[in-house]
């Protein structure tokens, strides 16, 4: 005899479409005009801050950067989302998420400006720091929602991987982990087509990644990634959930730029497949929304993007008035000091060696 063991669905899920026409039935009723404008103005602030740093790379005032654009409903979508003592783990991508948490804007350049410093405030914004991971902060995640879970302390994980990320053991341990233990995590996975120059259609025969929740016995769901609104609300949805278990929200969005300013894109995808993407454009489609509603005018984008510019310029002053200890080589690197180290640390000040000849 042949039966059926099991079968199973990914359900999909879009608010916002194209032309910024919404349906507003499933729009969370938290989500007034003030929070739609301010979702914009992040949106916004983030493309405009991601525009900054690249253009700095290219100047060779800041090291190696990975830029956002076409993913800043994503990140503001989920990072808008979570409560005050809810917990992210980044990868090297979530500008957004850190602007939404309030990271402050000189700590942000201090980091791409090569210095450690720059994640010294990161705890404190309830994230924990860049860094250059292929789903190995995973594992990490599971293990901090566990923390949660244990303590008692009701803060739920928002995780966040991209599609090349899935293909990893890392994260299929990390979410099978999460799945037998019951923690609270939501995985958000940045489904922007390309793990660096490899189609996501080359990792996996699988027809969403959501489903790949099904395997690990958690919630799946995937919505468009371009959608604010639809990003806001499973992953508000997940997170009041999470007291049940996991969750993976798969946002299928598009990476508009490069993988990161070291890779050119212009190798391994067409011109055409991202001028199509554009028409999907984030920004665009909330903005049409707002205009619509009679939320939003030009004056008003005048006036945000001349305040923001503002703000980064000095930021970027701010960061590179900076002038770094050196003893941090020595003393950031572990919980401790070991004795080898002070040995190190102490020599390298009696020798003045930082100061040159």
């Amino acid at each position: 005899m042949i039966s059926k063991a099991y079968e199973g669905s990914v359900d999909y899920m879009q608010i916002l479409d194209e032309k910024g026409n919404a349906d507003e039935s499933l729009i969370p009723k938290e989500l007034d005009g003030q929070k739609i404008v301010s979702m914009y103005k992040f949106m916004s602030f983030a493309r405009a801050l991601d525009a900054k740093v690249l253009s700095l790379q290219r100047q060779g005032r800041a090291v190696t950067y990975a830029p956002l654009i076409g993913e800043e409903a994503t990140q503001i979508g989920s990072a808008m989302a979570m409560g005050e003592h809810d917990l992210f783990v980044p990868n090297f991508r979530q500008h957004g998420v850190y602007l939404v948490r309030g990271l402050p804007l000189d700590t942000f350049m201090l980091y791409w400006k090569g210095y450690e410093e720059g994640n010294r405030d990161i705890a404190k914004i309830g994230g924990f720091p860049y860094n250059v991971p292929v789903a190995t902060q995973m594992p990490h995640a599971t293990g901090v929602a566990f923390a949660q879970k244990y303590r008692g302390t009701g803060a739920s994980v928002v995780a966040y991987v991209g599609d090349g990320g899935t293909s990893e053991g890392d994260f299929y341990e990390g979410i099978n982990f999460a799945g037998a233990l019951g923690v609270p995590l939501v995985v958000i996975i940045e489904n922007n087509g390309w793990a660096i120059s490899e189609p996501r259609n080359r990792q996996t025969k699988a027809q969403t990644l959501a489903q790949k929740a099904i395997a690990a016995g958690i919630a799946g769901i995937q919505v468009d990634g371009n959608d604010v609104f639809a990003v806001y609300k499973a992953t508000r949805d997940a997170i009041a959930n999470s007291k049940n278990g996991p969750t993976i929200i798969e946002c299928v969005t598009y990476r508009m730029s490069m993988h990161t300013t070291a890779d050119d894109p212009a190798k391994y995808r067409s011109d055409a497949d991202v001028e199509a993407w554009k028409s999907k454009d984030p920004i665009a489609r909330l903005k049409s929304y707002l205009v619509r509603k009679g939320l939003w005018n030009e004056a008003l984008e005048n006036a945000m993007a001349a305040d923001q510019l503002k703000k980064i310029d000095e930021a970027v002053e701010k960061a590179e008035a900076f002038v770094p200890d050196p003893k941090n080589m020595f003393e950031t690197v572990y919980s401790y000091m070991p004795q080898t180290l002070k040995e190190e640390e102490d020599a390298a000040v009696a020798a003045d060696y930082w100061k040159g000849e």
